[in-house]
């Protein structure tokens, strides 16, 4: 087994004690993830754009280990404001559409009155290229 823990070099990270990705052999576990640029520290004011900043940390993050979203089996999303859960998740459903992994969203406070949106992932590494079997029920 091999255990790899990714850091990018934020100041949380050191002094929280936590790593963004946590990877045991082909399982990924991310941190929750803002949409704060990992390189200026800038912090959007909309949800939306804290929602795409946030997508390419995590991106950039997967890609470092290996992964791609394609491998992305669960997602965690926590918006602050009720009213920005149909454009963000728009946005998902573009992002994810034929990815389809189980997901989770959730409104409510964040860490600071700054934070609009969050996202954790679950991956397992080449996950995307396995065949898939589709099923569905109906209640």
């Amino acid at each position: 087994m091999e255990l790899t823990k990714l850091k990018s070099g934020s100041i949380l990270e050191h002094h929280e004690g936590y790593s963004r990705i946590v990877a045991l052999d082909n399982w990924i576990f991310t941190s929750l993830t803002s949409g704060r640029n990992f390189t200026t520290r800038v912090m959007p004011e909309t949800t939306i754009e804290q929602a795409k900043n946030a997508m390419k940390n995590v991106q950039a993050s997967l890609e470092a280990v290996g992964a791609s979203l394609a491998d992305v089996v669960r997602r965690r999303i926590f918006i602050t404001r009720q009213e920005d859960v149909p454009e963000v998740m728009a946005y998902m459903g573009e992002i994810f559409r034929g990815i389809d992994p189980a997901s989770c969203v959730s409104c409510g406070p964040l860490g600071g009155p700054e934070y609009l949106f969050e996202i954790e992932l679950t991956a397992y590494r080449g996950a995307g290229s396995l065949p898939v079997n589709n099923l569905s029920i109906s209640l």
